[in-house]
């Protein structure tokens, strides 16, 4: 053990001298390419390794190259890379739609059949592995002056008891002047309701709004003023019981619109199956799992580009595959919301893209079983939430969230370099202070739990979308014990809009997508969507032999047991399940390392205790982790936790 440690005391002391090194690097333009050469000499060397680990860049075959906005962990080992258009509106217009499934294993790829527009939906992992995937795009946003056919919202009424109505896209609605407007999307009208009886009875006429725009071009069709619309086509008692008002119509920019199609990505055929439509059409959704199975569903942009106001939250049963009617809370758009182990959601502050900045910005507690909402103080630059990044720490035991960076709302120069945690099991809850990130104000941060009970996080850029040239080519990793950071190797690849990263079952990192403005400091270059993956490798797996797991079964119960084949049981000192990542918008809510007690030990393996409360450690598929006292991690196992 002396000889051990003096050696690994060597090793990093030649790291720290090699550190100083590389900082001294930092100015290519003294150094050319001789600096270069010895900067890729010094980050191989296995001293370098193993104090700050390594990265390793693919460039995809040109076939398999997507524009990764969305990512998801499978139970098979396999990440699902969703795309959908990608945010490139002739994709879009083609009807080009992609998902991509890597194996990092083995380094093979294949296409999967998209059959909607999944980019900017929602999406989360389902207690038998398989992946929810809610919401996308119907339309791509048109700024001020690119809007030519004035447009709005029509809100469809159908004053008849007796059935629904449904209208296909292109149905025409004509104003009182004549001027005529289609419909972009099919849209069903409920049929009106009836109370009372006799003299009393009382319809009330079913409503659904659906977009329209003018057939022509030009300020004629522009309306400032709430008018009744008929629908062309109908006679009789149709045309009086259906028709259309609107409050204006106009050539206004116009804002993204969702969506209400949702499905499931089923792991074993790797397909999509669709399921039962939402009732709300959402874009830039979350969705976060309970502890029963089922997923909550809240915000978005709706099918005419309003971010829905809260009373449209839904709630996903898997075992039917259908949509119930939840809470209301009203939410800006991507929230942060993390289950927690009472039960209750906790809503952290960070967000992404849309809603005003006096609203729904404030972190609290929301208790679903009576729709109550316990505000949480203490965040420090609370203006600054959006595009920042939250991580339930590991143990998850011990309920801690952490909110890191962010910057202003909408295209707002600003970040920070804040950092904020909360111990949600307090009796008061209130966020304190972290240590501040050491790259300073960073927007779009990538945040992902280790093995050893670390969080490592990855680059981000000080300005919006990277604009300026303002990518920070950092990574560093955040240790919960000592609440302070430390170095890690330096990615190549900048990562800031439409990023992600996540957890590998061999314990390394992949981090995909980014979508800058432009190209080059000046702004003078529109930016391309970044199609290589980067993988890093931490230095945990540069110390030596890792723990092995040589038979795991694949379920294991709440509360239960689990019975665990290790190579050298006598070395496994924790072990964890850590919950696959599904992230987007550099939010992934999923993401959470439940420790497990270490109950027993024979010659050939460790006996290990889940804890009970399915809240804690929600139903679904796993990756088991023995971890050895230097934190050097196993290869995962996968496990499905049943209740």
């Amino acid at each position: 053990m002396k000889i051990r440690k003096a050696g690994r005391t060597k090793r990093l002391a030649l790291g720290s001298t090699v550190a100083l090194t590389v900082a001294g690097m930092n100015a290519p333009a003294v150094l050319g390419f001789a600096g270069a050469q010895y900067h890729q000499y010094v980050i191989n060397r296995p001293e370098y390794k193993g104090q700050y680990g390594h990265w390793q860049t693919l460039a995809l075959p040109a076939e398999f190259r997507v524009n990764a906005v969305h990512a998801t962990l499978l139970r098979t080992g396999k990440v699902l890379i969703v795309a959908g258009s990608g945010n490139d509106e002739k994709q879009f217009n083609a009807g080009t739609f992609k998902s991509l499934l890597w194996d990092p294993a083995k380094n093979t790829y294949k296409l999967i059949p998209t059959p909607a527009d999944m980019f900017c939906g929602g999406h989360t992992s389902l207690p038998d592995g398989r992946v929810l995937v809610a919401g996308g795009t119907q339309r791509y946003e048109k700024l001020d002056g690119a809007v030519k056919k004035a447009a709005g919202v029509m809100r469809v009424r159908n004053e008849s008891p007796e059935r629904s109505r449904t209208f296909p896209k292109g149905t025409v609605f004509v104003a009182p002047n004549g001027r005529e407007y289609t419909s972009t999307v099919e849209v069903t009208v409920p049929a009106a309701t009836k109370t009372g009886a006799g003299k009393q009875t009382v319809v009330t006429a079913g409503e659904q709004h659906v977009f329209v725009e003018a057939v022509g071009e030009g300020p004629d069709y522009v309306t400032n003023s709430p008018a009744q619309y008929r629908i062309k086509g109908l006679t009789g008692a149709d045309a009086h019981n259906l028709y259309g008002q609107s409050e204006k119509l106009t050539l206004d920019k116009q804002d993204y619109q969702g969506i209400r199609s949702a499905f499931e990505f089923n792991p074993d055929t790797e397909l999509y199956e669709q399921v039962t439509d939402m009732s709300h059409a959402r874009w830039y959704p979350t969705l976060t799992g309970l502890g029963d199975g089922r997923v909550v569903t809240v915000s978005g942009l709706d099918d005419t580009g309003q971010i829905l106001d809260g009373n449209d939250n839904e709630v996903y049963d898997p075992k039917s595959r259908t949509w119930a009617k939840a809470p209301d809370h009203y939410f800006p758009t991507y929230p942060s919301i993390f289950l927690t182990a009472t039960g209750k959601l906790f809503y952290s502050g960070s967000n992404a893209g849309y809603g005003p900045a006096d609203k729904g910005r404030e972190p609290g507690l929301w208790d679903l079983s009576n729709n109550s909402f316990r505000p949480v103080p203490g965040l420090r630059d609370p203006g600054l939430t959006e595009t920042s990044s939250s991580v339930l720490l590991p143990p998850a035991q011990a309920q801690k969230v952490m909110v890191l960076g962010g910057g202003g709302v909408g295209e707002s120069p600003l970040s920070t370099a804040r950092t904020d945690i909360v111990d949600l099991s307090a009796p008061g809850p209130a966020y304190t202070p972290g240590p501040d990130l050491p790259a300073g104000g960073t927007r779009y941060l990538n945040s992902v739990i280790l093995p050893d009970d670390t969080v490592f996080t990855t680059g981000g850029s000080s300005g919006y979308r990277g604009r300026g040239g303002s990518d920070l080519l950092k990574a560093q990793v955040y240790h919960p014990d000592s609440n302070t950071f430390s170095t890690a190797a330096e990615p190549t690849v900048g990562r800031d809009y439409h990023s992600e990263a996540l957890l590998l079952p061999d314990g390394r990192v992949a981090v995909l997508g980014s979508n800058p403005l432009f190209a080059d400091k000046a702004e003078t270059q529109p930016g391309g969507f970044e199609q290589r993956i980067e993988i890093y490798t931490p230095p945990y797996l540069y110390h030596g032999d890792r723990p092995e797991v040589t038979a795991a079964p694949q379920s294991a119960k709440l509360g239960g047991t689990l019975r665990v084949g290790a190579a050298r049981p006598d070395a496994v000192t924790t072990a964890k399940l850590i919950r696959p990542s599904s992230v987007t918008h550099v939010t992934d809510v999923e993401q959470r390392s439940v420790a497990l007690d270490v109950t027993g030990r024979t010659a050939d393996g460790v006996s290990l205790t889940l804890p009970g409360n399915p809240d804690l450690l929600p139903p679904g598929w796993y990756m088991l982790f023995l971890t050895d006292a230097a934190g050097t991690p196993s290869v995962a196992r996968w496990v499905q936790v049943t209740g």
